[in-house]
């Protein structure tokens, strides 16, 4: 009764502003007098698996998503609020959880900026963070990801989970500096099972529902908190960055064999990028030395080694309308000989060199009005990969059509990419924008 009581009540709000939107504009409105603008967007969305699965349902995405937006711009301050209305018949219903997305509020943003000097900004609240030069491969990017929404089929804004954090910029002249303070840690919106099939290595399998992850947060105010910093600097063209990190691990890669629970070790990241234009296209580097604070020696199993991890990517129109981008990442992982000597099992273990391939292809038609893009993954050393074409048509100004897959490939099931074989699934949606 409840599931269908929330549908209702979404399905009034959506009726409610759609029509709110198409009244005439003879007067004006209550948002107009606040100096208040409004919008937002009503996604509906379902998607099925390709395979059975034991441990999902065949259903893979089943949902109404009603986003509404307010912000305002002041003289003084600037202030937003983005919040979505779900429903979800996969999962059902449920309170809402603001950390991990649960639930049938997802509060997007939240937050208020502020100039307190001429050069500088400063934004506190709730508010989505990114930086880096990668197109879906992340170095230097410590900021929450949601990689179930990801791989479900919703769009590639979510990807991007949001923070809780203060975010100053500051302009002296000589470079850009930016900080980012989060005073309690922010995780990932990581594969647990609830939506998608993993590899389990507690349990040396493939699980899902059966074994969902129940990992031990670090969730002390102000101790188990993060920073992140990156200066930045246009040399004649070429984009530059220095950035730092100081925090966690964003997924549980850690175990605690006391409470029998995964963990997020402690982790600081050091790292640089450059981005310019070369022979027409764009041409970027970004590398990484991930320092696993609590096993520096790489001797605890427990825990997660460090790593070095770097990127090169170039994007280029190749005709009109036809753009093609390729990167190729490569994770090195530290101190391996002390790894593989820690392995009480190493038909399993880690290769020391990771290598990964990616391949963008974007075609626009009908005006721009028809997208058909293609992005790929293929890892060469773990002979995995995932696939995710999508199409989008935009019918009106206001509706936009998707369809798309998730499909994913490998010959070992505890692979990145192969864990999630029985997980290929084909959506479609439909985008109502007001």
């Amino acid at each position: 009764m409840y599931k269908y009581l929330t549908l209702s009540v979404m399905a009034t709000l959506a009726l409610a502003a759609m029509t709110a939107v198409a009244q005439e504009k003879e007067s004006v409105s209550a948002w107009e007098k606040l100096d208040v603008d409004f919008n937002g967007f009503l996604d509906m969305r379902a998607g099925r698996r390709l395979q059975s699965d034991p441990y999902q349902d065949g259903t893979s995405l089943a949902e109404m998503r009603l986003q509404l937006e307010l912000n305002r711009m002041g003289n003084f301050f600037t202030w937003e609020v983005k919040a979505d209305f779900v429903y979800d018949d996969v999962m059902g219903t449920s309170s809402p959880d603001l950390e991990t997305g649960k639930g049938n509020i997802d509060l997007r943003t939240a937050n208020v900026m502020f100039s307190p000097l001429s050069i500088i900004d400063m934004k506190i609240g709730r508010q989505i963070l990114t930086w880096g030069t990668g197109d879906l491969l992340f170095i230097n990017d410590m900021f929450p990801k949601d990689w179930q929404s990801f791989f479900n089929g919703r769009d590639v804004e979510y990807l991007k989970a949001p923070s809780d954090a203060l975010f100053v910029s500051a302009y002296p002249g000589w470079f850009d500096i930016n900080i980012v303070y989060t005073p309690r840690f922010d995780a990932d919106r990581f594969i647990s099972g609830e939506r998608l099939s993993y590899w389990n290595p507690m349990l040396g399998r493939t699980a899902g529902q059966d074994a969902i992850a129940d990992p031990d947060y670090p969730s002390d105010w102000f101790q188990d908190d993060e920073t992140a910093v990156r200066v930045s600097k246009d040399f004649g063209g070429v984009e530059l960055s220095l950035y730092g990190y100081y925090g966690f691990w964003k997924d549980p890669y850690g175990f605690d064999p006391v409470q029998g629970k995964t963990t997020f070790p402690k982790l600081s990241v050091y790292g640089g990028s450059a981005r310019t234009t070369v022979m027409g296209g764009i041409l970027n580097l970004e590398g990484g030395y991930y320092d696993s604070r609590e096993d520096s020696g790489g001797d605890n199993p427990l825990i997660p080694n460090s790593e070095i991890r770097g990127l090169v990517g170039y994007e280029h129109e190749l005709a009109r309308d036809f753009t093609m981008g390729l990167q190729y990442y490569l994770e090195v992982l530290q101190h391996y000989d002390s790894y593989m000597a820690s392995l009480q099992d190493t038909s399993r273990a880690r290769d020391e060199y990771r290598h990964l391939t990616t391949l963008r292809l974007t075609k626009f038609l009908l005006n721009q009005n028809l997208t058909l893009s293609m992005f790929m993954y293929y890892s060469p050393s773990d002979a995995d990969g995932y696939i995710r074409p999508v199409v989008k048509y935009k019918l009106t100004d206001q509706w936009l059509l998707t369809t798309g897959a998730n499909i994913f490939f490998g010959k070992e099931d505890h692979t990145f990419f192969g864990q999630f074989e029985n997980n290929n699934n084909l959506y479609a949606g439909a985008r109502y924008s007001f």
